[in-house]
């Protein structure tokens, strides 16, 4: 189960959201608005999806992490542990 799955809605909401922005873009593009405009909606949209993922990373170190260390036994906890550290130097690089 997904550490998000009891907030489901929320995160599709929010998603909604963000897509409402890209298509505000697309709207500033096809109306020919001044660039620095449109920067500084790509600015917003780009800030509105980090936040995002660091609140899905938030969830996933405070639950699928946590379980697995927890667990101890299974060395899934050495495995979660991993693909976190990995999410995180994918959203530092990007």
């Amino acid at each position: 189960m997904a550490s998000y799955s009891n907030r489901k809605e929320d995160v599709l909401k929010r998603l909604r959201r963000i897509e409402g922005q890209v298509r505000g873009l697309q709207r500033l593009v096809e109306e020919d608005t001044y660039c620095i405009d449109v920067l500084t909606q790509v600015s917003a949209t780009t800030r509105a999806l980090q936040s995002f993922a660091l609140q899905m990373l938030d969830e996933h170190m405070d639950t699928c992490v946590r379980t697995a260390v927890a667990d101890g036994s299974s060395g899934n906890g050495d495995i979660k542990l991993k693909e976190a550290s990995d999410a995180i130097a994918r959203l530092v690089r990007s």
